[in-house]
């Protein structure tokens, strides 16, 4: 199955995949790999993002290869496969953690650059654990409106709140060089980011990012992560709720998809990426579709700097 060329075939035409690239069922010879987790037990509030890969896939039938912010055009530099999802167990967390972890360790041991799509965020700790089998501890940026670092919900361990907590317990991150970015709105506690914060991890509430403005918080992601292996993970709740309606928790006092898009271009251009998820796209809660087009296009700007280091000769990871 080869790239559809949108100009002959109209882009409502034939089967799903992310931006119209071809399926396969391993990563072969791909510069990069999309995969669906659409699982959504670890939720805490709405449900829904177990369709979130099928959403961003259907979005991203209107996005076109050439991206002119950085004048590299995806397809000409990039082998992109979809690979299908990754099956999960509705209801039991740790037996789908694992599921996900078994999953996607071939991917990333492969040359390629996994891209998942979740799902809701507890999806995150089974790709994290998936790295650090393939690859070792990572540098972890992360784009939220929630921290994600609570060490458990209603007597149990595991939930979209509590990826990072676990990860950071399981050293699959490298909390002196990782950088949580956009995290805002009321918290359960005063001390409810005091731990991350003991532990090296770097957060950047929503009001800084707000008062020093895109290129300074991007620069001191860029000089936290330098030399490190690099994971990406965007809650697609660090838009504000007036960008990203549908999602799980959405927070008000947020971003744009400007300022996504333009935080994610220039982090991901200069460092080693070896992976990025999408997670929390509510499709039932997302009528006219713009938080799906948001997150697919959040996608489309990761594969557009794997790109852009391509073409410079330079390695992704």
């Amino acid at each position: 199955m080869a790239t559809v060329d949108s100009l002959q075939s109209p882009r409502f035409c034939g089967i799903r995949t992310f931006m119209r690239q071809p399926w396969h069922n391993d990563a072969g010879d791909a510069d990069a790999v999309v995969l669906g987790v659409p699982f959504d037990s670890g939720v805490s509030y709405r449900p829904g993002a177990r369709f979130g890969p099928t959403a961003l896939r259907e979005a991203s039938t209107i996005l076109k290869p050439y991206c002119p912010v950085l004048d590299v055009d995806i397809n000409q530099w990039l082998n992109v496969t979809d690979c299908g999802d990754i099956d999960t167990i509705p209801g039991y967390m740790a037996e789908s953690l694992d599921k996900i972890r078994d999953g996607l360790i071939p991917f990333f041991k492969s040359r390629a650059v996994p891209v998942v799509l979740g799902g809701d965020h507890s999806i995150s700790l089974g790709v994290l654990r998936a790295v650090k089998a393939a690859r070792g501890p990572v540098a972890l940026v992360h784009f939220d409106a929630h921290s994600d670092t609570i060490p458990g919900y209603y007597g149990k361990p595991y939930n979209h709140g509590t990826p990072f907590y676990h990860a950071l317990k399981e050293g699959l991150i490298l909390p002196q060089h990782s950088i949580q970015i956009g995290i805002r709105g009321p918290l359960y506690s005063r001390d409810a980011l005091a731990w991350p914060k003991e532990q090296g991890l770097r957060i950047v509430m929503g009001e800084e990012l707000h008062r020093r403005g895109l290129e300074a918080v991007a620069a001191e992601a860029l000089e936290r992560t330098a030399h490190c292996p690099v994971f990406v993970s965007f809650d697609i709740d660090f838009l504000d709720a007036s960008c990203a309606p549908g999602t799980g928790t959405p927070e008000v006092e947020g971003f744009n998809t400007y300022e996504g898009l333009t935080l994610l271009r220039t982090i991901c251009r200069e460092t080693r990426t070896v992976g990025m998820d999408l997670v929390e796209v509510l499709p039932d809660k997302d009528p006219s579709g713009i938080t799906a087009l948001a997150g697919a296009s959040m996608v489309h700007a990761f594969l557009a700097a794997l790109a852009l280091k391509k073409s410079a000769g330079r390695s992704a990871a």
